[in-house]
């Protein structure tokens, strides 16, 4: 099965410009196959503004997220996978959502194979003399 966060992630990015409210990015920039700017980064993390008045080329996929643009006048590529996606939410009021990381770990974990039965303990059988 899919993840629900790519579906997440822009259906609020759509109601947020659609309201005409600034969304932005919580992105952990230490997730391995991240392309950020690493003077923005703080603690491990960076808030991207992905208004689309700011960035080029705006793709928000099911497995990354990608779009052009400045950072202190210098053109960029910025390229994040989804899974590094910690929060969606309102530049003026803090609204959206916090994605928890731990369901990221659950969604790895999902197989479409259901899990081996497990097995079956047979007991010897039983016999009693009934007169």
């Amino acid at each position: 099965m899919t993840s629900l966060k790519p579906y997440l992630i822009r259906s609020i990015y759509e109601w947020l410009v659609d309201n005409s409210l600034t969304p932005h990015l919580l992105v952990n920039a230490e997730f391995p196959g991240s392309s950020l700017p690493t003077n923005y980064i703080e603690n491990g993390k960076i808030v991207l503004n992905i208004r689309p008045e700011a960035v080029q080329g705006l793709h928000l996929g099911n497995e990354e997220i990608q779009f052009n643009a400045r950072f202190a006048g210098k053109a960029m590529h910025i390229s994040t996978p989804t899974k590094a996606v910690l929060a969606i939410y309102a530049k003026e009021n803090g609204k959206g959502m916090v994605f928890d990381p731990e369901e990221e770990d659950d969604d790895d974990n999902d197989n479409d194979t259901p899990p081996p039965p497990e097995p079956r303990v047979v007991k010897k059988p039983q016999l009693k003399i009934v007169k």
